[in-house]
Parts: C-alpha cells; structure tokens; sequence
C-alpha cells in the first residue's frame, strides 16, 4: 500500500480509519497532496473528486444528512477553506456531522507575503464547534485533537476544523506506515432522563396544548406515540413537510390554516402549552402567532440544543422525542373542544383551497399542485429554500416521500450540491425541485462525476427571485427588479448539454404533462424539467390564495 511520507498525514488518515470515517471529498490541490495520497491509496475510504469548494461542501453535507454519520472535505491552503464556510454554517444549525480538513503552510509561512497563505486557525470558529490547530512535527497531542474534533463531530451533531500544516516536498510516498496513533474511547456516560411528576400533571390538566414539530429525519418517532397525540382532544399536532411525520389527523399545511385567522380566532388558539420537537420551522407565520399569543409554557425537547424561538421557552428536555414521549403520554385524556374546532376549521380550508387551485391558470401555484399530486412514491425529495419550500408547504404530498431542505441558514446556495451528495448516500431515487436563482447560483453542483442516471431536478424558471414581490414594500421599479428580483431571461438548456444532462422544458400545462411524464421514464442519465411560469402573475395568485381562504 502506499502512504504519505508525512507522518501527520499518516496519523490524520490512520485516525479517521480507526474511528470509522469512510467518505472523504477532496478538492484537487497541491498542499493537500499528502492526504489524498493517503486517502485515495486506501481501500477502506470512499474517495470523491469535487473540484468547486463550496459545491464539495454541500455535496458531504448531503452525504452527512443521509448516512446520519460524520463525512470528511479535504481543501489545499489559502482561500480554499473559506468556501467551505456556507456549508459549515448549515451543518452548525441542521446538526450535521461534517468534517473540515485543511491543509495549511507552515506557521513560518504565513503572513510574510508568502503565496496562497492566509490565517487558517480557527477560520470557521465562530460556527465550528472544534477547531484543533495542529502542529508540523507528528505528536501525542496532533492526534488527541484530531480524535477530539472527530468526537465532538458525532457527539454534538455538528460541524469541526482539522487545520493540518504540510512543508514540502508533498508528494513523497513510502510504502509502509510509519505511525500507529493510541486510539482514545470516549465513552459517553449515558444520561438518566424522568420526567417529573408534576410535569406529567400540567400536562394531563391543559385544555389547549399545540405540538409543532420541525425538520426531522423520517422515521424519528415512534408511530404509537403519534398515535396516542391524535386521539387527544386536547391536542393539536402542526407539522411541516420536513419533519416527515405524518397522521391523517395532523395539520401540514400551517400557513393555511392560521393565515386567515382574526385576532379572537388567534386567541382561541393560543396554546396553554406548546410542546416543540425536531429543527428549524419553516412557517414564518406561525413564528409571528407565536411570538405575538404567548403559550403560558413552552417544551422544547432536544439531546442537545433548544432555541427560544417564540420567545416563551420554559423547559428544554434533553433526551430524545422517543423517551419523552414515553413517559408524558397516557390514555387519559381532558375534556377539551381544542382539537374538533381546528379541526372543523381545516375542514373548510381544504375545501377552499381544492376550489382554488380548479380555478387558477398556469403559475408557480398550479405547478406545485401539479407536481405534488404527480411524485412518484417512495423517493427522496430534497427542495431548494426561498420560493420552492413555502410553495411546498401548501400542498399534500404522499407519505411515502422523504422531505429534506437545507433549512439551518435557508439559505440558496447550496441546494443542488447538497441534493446530489444525498442522492449518492441514499438508497431511494431523488428528485430536486428548485428555484432559478438558487439552481443559477449553485449550478457547478453540476460539475460531478458522481450524479446518479436516475436523479433529476424539477427548475422552476419565473425569471428571477419571485419571493421578493409576495413581500411587504414590494413596487415595480428598475431598483427593485435589478437589485432585490435579480430579473433574467436565462435558462438551464446549455449547462444540461454542458454537464451531459437530459433537458425538458414546459411553459403550460399541456406540455408539462407531456413533458413530465417523459421526464419521469428517463433514467438513464441525470435530467432537467425547466418549467417556465409568468414572471409577474405568480404573487397576485399566491396572495388571493390566503384571500381566498377566508
């Protein structure tokens, strides 16, 4: 076998080995020689070649997201490792286990006007939660911190920084290992968690009590224990399409519901107590609900964090949904209209929203309809942020279908690279749908040698940033159209014959269904369906929807 003649690259390899890291994404470049020596020499690791920093990134965080385990970016020096920041901050707040590793120049080297230098210690600290800054020479505390950072990856869900400093020569080889690190076991003293009796009594007594679960990977709680939420008369369970929970009885469609509602119907639903499980919600209306009504107590429920959202926490339960649900829930239930009156009230939302949906013409809202009657079952959907995942909320989409979205920082710039890396990880066929901006932005996710035939990206084209005219102060100026809409006539047909991609396109809704059907059966090569949809009608639709449904 062949190995780095660096020993600190030995050890970094050899380490990641023992602690079972096996998929390692590697930017090409000429610091970071020694490692992807090492890593493409072994066996053990499952090597990628990603060229565009940021898109390598996401691509692991795709990766992470999927296998649910740490995963592994390599860069050279200099600027490299800054483009990695966007994804970092993502796995920070989406609680993902993604692993940076940096090459570095010596610590001679930097800031003497020396080429690709920059200061590289700690240069993700303000959202990495470990950075270990290591030292030239092979040592006991190099490979503690570098075991250390790999621990805290898994142990606290999230992102860490090996920053590992190479002189030349980097390309050297020997044929047998000359390092053998002791390997640390951090054994985790496992948490006792009971709830306390007067918890299970507030409970038990509260007439009114709103469960709102965010991004949640599927299969995360136990169906028995939704089972025994929904037949509480008390309780009424909101979901949103990332959380990947699902019961006849919960409500997905939040903004629907509660858009319409006057300020007595606010009241009448604010809960006594709120009980929150899962990341980051995407509804900014239930935000402001919340925010504004005031649960008299707010349950967060999390191993490991509990953001104060709503401005009301009160208790942050650390243990898992499962265990918790477990020792609150009863068969006794309290007499209570909480549940059968939101209920009525979504009865008559629905119908509404099936009458509007007849009536409308082709548009961003009559194509999501379109789209989420049409997905096949069992697949994995991952959407892109902005427009594409509000639009989601609104609509029903089958069970079967796993819902992800870079929801941590909901931002734009990487939802084509991380849907690509998920799509390698997973077992299930995946589809993106996504925005032009954000498909635009993020399109050397396209630069890949490792897209499945059968992944495939639904584009929706309005020309530019449609979500900027549903907001408050829009005006139809050249300001607003050049600066805050990032208006355009481009379109995706050239990158697809660029990047070997097969390219549909539909501008109404005889040709999507044609177009949608052929676009389905080919999965022989990864494929594009741009849906072109008028640029300025799509937010007055949008709006008279929530009008409507008063």
């Amino acid at each position: 076998m062949i190995y780095p003649k660096i020993l600190l690259a030995q050890s970094i390899i050899e380490i990641c080995k023992e602690k079972g890291i096996q998929h390692i994404v590697i930017s090409p470049g000429s610091r970071n020689a020694p490692l992807t020596i090492g890593f493409t020499n072994n066996p053990y690791f499952k090597c990628y070649s990603i060229a565009d920093e940021r898109s390598a990134a996401f691509f692991a965080l795709g990766l992470a997201q999927q296998f649910q385990k740490p995963v592994v970016v390599v860069c050279t020096s200099g600027s490299a490792v800054l483009n990695y920041y966007p994804a970092v901050a993502e796995a920070f707040y989406s609680q993902i286990p993604l692993v940076v590793i940096s090459a570095d120049r010596p610590q001679s080297k930097i800031d003497i006007g020396d080429g690709q230098t920059i200061r590289q210690e700690n240069v993700l600290g303000n959202h990495s939660l470990y950075n270990a800054n290591l030292r030239e020479e092979k040592s006991v505390e190099n490979d503690n911190l570098i075991q250390m950072a790999l621990h805290v990856a898994v142990a606290q869900k999230g992102p860490v920084h090996i920053n590992a400093p190479f002189e030349e020569p980097l390309y050297e080889t020997v044929s047998e290992l000359q390092v053998k690190p002791e390997i640390i076991d951090f054994t985790t003293e496992e948490k006792h968690f009971s709830l306390g009796i007067n918890t299970k009594e507030t409970w038990n007594k509260a007439t009114k009590k709103l469960v709102l679960v965010g991004e949640l990977f599927p299969n995360s709680v136990e169906q028995k224990y939704l089972d025994v939420l929904a037949t509480d008369p008390s309780v009424v369970v909101l979901t949103e399409k990332t959380s990947n929970l699902h019961h006849p009885t919960f409500i997905d469609q939040i903004d629907t519901l509660i858009t319409p509602f006057t300020e007595d119907d606010f009241k009448a639903f604010q809960p006594e107590i709120l009980l929150t499980f899962g990341g980051m919600v995407v509804s900014k209306r239930i935000k402001a609900f919340l925010r504004k009504y005031k649960p008299a107590q707010h349950w967060h429920v999390d191993e490991l964090r509990a953001y104060d959202t709503f401005g009301a926490l009160t208790n942050h339960f650390e243990t898992t949904i499962n265990t918790f649900l477990s020792q609150l829930l009863t068969t006794n239930t309290i007499e209570s209209t909480y549940k059968s009156t939101i209920s009525a009230i979504w009865n008559v939302r629905a119908a509404k929203h099936q009458e509007y949906t007849s009536l409308i013409p082709f548009s961003d809202f009559k194509v999501f309809d379109f789209i989420c009657q049409k997905l096949p079952k069992n697949i994995q959907l991952q959407v892109s942020n902005s427009s594409a995942i509000r639009y989601l909320q609104l609509f029903d989409v089958d069970k079967s279908v796993q819902v992800f979205c870079n929801r941590g920082t909901s931002g734009i710039d990487g939802s084509t690279s991380t849907a690509i890396g998920a799509a390698v990880a997973s077992t299930l066929p995946t589809l993106l749908i996504t925005g032009d901006i954000s498909f635009l932005y993020d399109s050397n996710a396209l630069w890949n040698n490792y897209i499945p035939k059968n992944f495939k990206i639904i584009l929706l084209n309005n020309s530019g940033g449609g979500i900027f005219r549903i907001l408050p102060g829009h005006q139809e100026t050249e300001t607003f159209t050049t600066y805050f809409e990032t208006s355009h006539q481009l379109n995706a047909s050239h990158l697809a014959k660029m990047y070997g991609l097969d390219y549909f396109e539909a501008n109404d809704e005889t040709t999507l269904q044609q177009q949608y059907i052929a676009f389905l059966n080919q999965n022989e090569k990864p494929s594009i369906l741009e849906i072109f949809t008028p640029e300025k009608e799509n937010n007055g639709i949008l709006l008279e929807f929530f009008r409507r449904l008063r």
